[in-house]
């Protein structure tokens, strides 16, 4: 316990599913937690329940970003730990390469890279006035396979990938004090998760527990991931004891990535 005392941590995409999880962990471990999200019902009482503040923020929007880091450093004195957890899934269209739209291959794009770029760039000073953080980039395992169902979050996710290790060997050439490192999580029944099981499901005319049970067989482990696994690993990445880890990719899959 108190692996995290003393640190403030943004989370962004904090009100539910891996953000929540990942917020629960750290509150345990004595952070103080800004969870930000569009979700203000939920992200309020997620904050209520762990005893963080909410803030309201659209990541893509860089004033946002400007404003939310102003805010903590005024308010808080600094920033320790970011984690850009914040994205979207399944649009409810067809995402294979042929019929995938271009307005969502923006808008996911939009969100699960440029958000994540944003915080990058404007954490980068606010550490670095603060001596030094870590940033943790939430990617996926559709990062490091074929995702021809879900063709342009995989594509976001891989660049999450590209962006947190040069994000990486930037902040250690400045010597900012700054890390950088990415999270892959496999298959997590979280609210999102059971979105694209659903969404798939009545696309192929399925039940769910079908579709579910494929999932499921891709990993060798045989059981699904918890929120709060992610909140584990995005734990050692946070703290100090992985002060010299910088620009890796920590996989939480159950062995899904073996099997492919």
């Amino acid at each position: 316990m108190g692996r995290l005392s003393g640190k403030i941590a943004i989370i962004t995409g904090g009100a539910q599913g891996l953000g929540e999880g990942i917020a629960t962990v750290f509150a345990r471990e004595g952070a103080t937690i800004i969870i930000t999200d569009l979700n203000d019902k939920e992200g309020q009482a997620t904050a209520k329940k762990l005893g963080g503040h909410f803030r309201r923020q659209d990541v893509i929007v860089e004033a946002a970003w400007e404003s939310l880091l102003a805010d903590v450093e005024r308010e808080f004195g600094g920033i320790d730990v970011l984690v850009n957890n914040a994205g979207i899934g399944n649009t409810g269209r067809a995402q294979d390469p042929e019929h995938t739209t271009l307005e969502d291959w923006q808008r996911i794009h939009r969100v699960n890279s440029e958000g994540v770029f944003l915080g990058c760039k404007h954490v980068i000073p606010a550490m670095r006035r603060r001596g030094g953080g870590s940033i943790v980039n939430l990617s996926s395992i559709a990062a490091l396979v074929p995702t021809p169902f879900i063709t342009p979050y995989g594509a976001a996710k891989a660049g999450v990938l590209h962006l947190t290790r040069s994000v990486a060997l930037y902040c250690a050439e400045t010597k900012s004090g700054i890390r950088c490192n990415a999270i892959h999580p496999g298959q997590i029944r979280t609210p999102m998760h059971d979105i694209l099981v659903r969404q798939i499901a009545e696309r192929e005319g399925l039940e769910e527990s079908l579709v579910r049970g494929e999932f499921l067989k891709k990993i060798p482990m045989g059981e699904f991931g918890s929120a709060e696994d992610i909140g584990h690993a995005a734990l050692y990445l946070a703290c100090d004891e992985s002060k010299h880890v910088t620009g890796i990719s920590l996989v939480v899959d159950g062995g899904m990535d073996l099997s492919q």
